[in-house]
């Protein structure tokens, strides 16, 4: 058992570090006080191939592994949580449902330029009364062919897209979007979700409004209006009926992601805590030296390493093609939580310093807590977990 990075996953780490740290952290601020997502920085990644890590070569992407794009995630997020969702959300959301269910042309057309950085990608499954029940989905695709068939898989015609979509990662920056819609009734009366692919110019689509939010400032996050959006057969992605499947599928790619951005985050709140605990003075000595603050700091550094250990056990399992679902909820919910209390330690360790904006771990806690929400709360892992424990339908 070999718990070193090797060589290539080693300067990933590293040049990821030092880009964020050099070219990246002096900007934060000003992006995070305007609200302003950034631009600039989302084409450099792209040109330096990080949007698209895990996709093989031949489909636009870097060819690296999901370790690989776990560790670069957590890079990110430990100096900014916002780009780190960024590409988190554009990399398993908007790359990912292409990569799995994509035809050769579909890649060639829009999974090609994602992976590559040209155009950013996103994910519309929320919606305003749908978030975890994704089978309570009311956007609705509605088959417009010749004469008045059905649906042929080939057949002339398209579909008529009209609803909604809520708390959606980049939108309004997405040049692509992938979004889940009911296609019909199954025989026992369960919704039948199928998935689409939608092109942001697309007539009759356009964003509502970006949302105000607790954290994450310069990441985009809004609601999606479809109001008559006439799109060809060949954007239905994967067969009909499938978007449900191909969801999970996701999300459980997804979950991988986020437990990620998590732990940067996290790492993030204890890279600032330490520096501070050691020089900060108080009855003639450094913080760090009394017991309480000495406790806190040990409880950070030691639910990190565990928060690492299992994000990265997740990734290393979807590699070897193993089933990974349950790790990546466990390491997900495990991950998201740490995050939240490390941070919140972090804001204590600084005291009243912690509470302003002067320092970031103010920051850090406001962007740890869309960890324990997005990609299915915490309540839903612990959901996944305890069905797949108990083998038993746990509601």
């Amino acid at each position: 058992m070999d718990f070193d990075l090797d060589s290539e996953h080693q300067l990933l780490r590293q040049t990821v570090r030092d880009f964020m740290e050099k070219e990246v952290a002096p900007v934060i601020e000003e992006h995070e006080r305007e609200h302003r997502f950034p631009v600039e920085i989302v084409k450099r990644l792209g040109e330096m191939g990080w949007l698209g890590i895990p996709i093989p070569e031949d489909e636009g992407g870097a060819g690296m592994d999901t370790l690989a794009y776990a560790i670069a995630v957590e890079e990110i997020g430990r100096v900014w949580g916002s780009l780190g969702l960024i590409v988190a959300a554009h990399t398993s959301l908007g790359c990912g449902p292409l990569h799995l269910a994509g035809t050769k042309e579909q890649k060639d057309r829009y999974l090609v330029p994602m992976a590559s950085g040209k155009v950013i990608g996103a994910y519309g499954l929320t919606e305003p009364g749908a978030g975890s029940d994704a089978g309570g989905t009311r956007t609705t695709a509605r088959w417009e062919g010749e004469g008045a068939g059905d649906f042929e898989p080939g057949g002339a015609g398209e579909w008529v897209i009209d609803g909604s979509k809520r708390f959606i990662t980049n939108a309004g920056q997405a040049g692509t979007y992938i979004i889940t819609a009911r296609t019909g009734s199954k025989d026992d009366g369960n919704a039948e979700i199928s998935a689409f692919i939608l092109p942001a110019d697309t007539p009759g689509f356009r964003v509502v409004r970006i949302e105000d939010k607790l954290g994450l400032h310069a990441s985009a996050t809004g609601e999606l209006a479809f109001d008559r959006c006439r799109i060809p057969a060949e954007n239905l992605l994967g067969e009909r009926g499938d978007g449900f499947r191909t969801f999970l599928k996701i999300l459980d790619g997804g979950r991988i992601s986020i437990g990620a951005l998590a732990l940067g985050i996290a790492q993030g709140a204890y890279d600032a805590s330490i520096p501070y605990a050691q020089t900060r003075q108080q009855f003639g000595k450094p913080i760090g030296s009394f017991q309480g603050v000495a406790f806190m700091i040990a409880d950070m550094a030691t639910e990190i390493e565990a928060a690492r250990s299992m994000v990265w056990k997740s990734a290393w399992l979807k590699d070897q093609g193993r089933d990974y679902s349950l790790v990546a909820a466990q390491a997900k919910l495990f991950a998201s939580e740490v995050s939240s209390r490390v941070t919140n330690a972090a804001i204590q360790v600084h005291g009243g310093y912690g509470y302003v904006t002067e320092y970031p771990v103010e920051r850090y806690l406001r962007d740890a807590k869309l960890t324990e929400i997005g990609e299915g709360t915490s309540q839903v892992q612990r959901l996944v977990i305890a069905r797949r424990v108990l083998g038993l339908r746990v509601g």
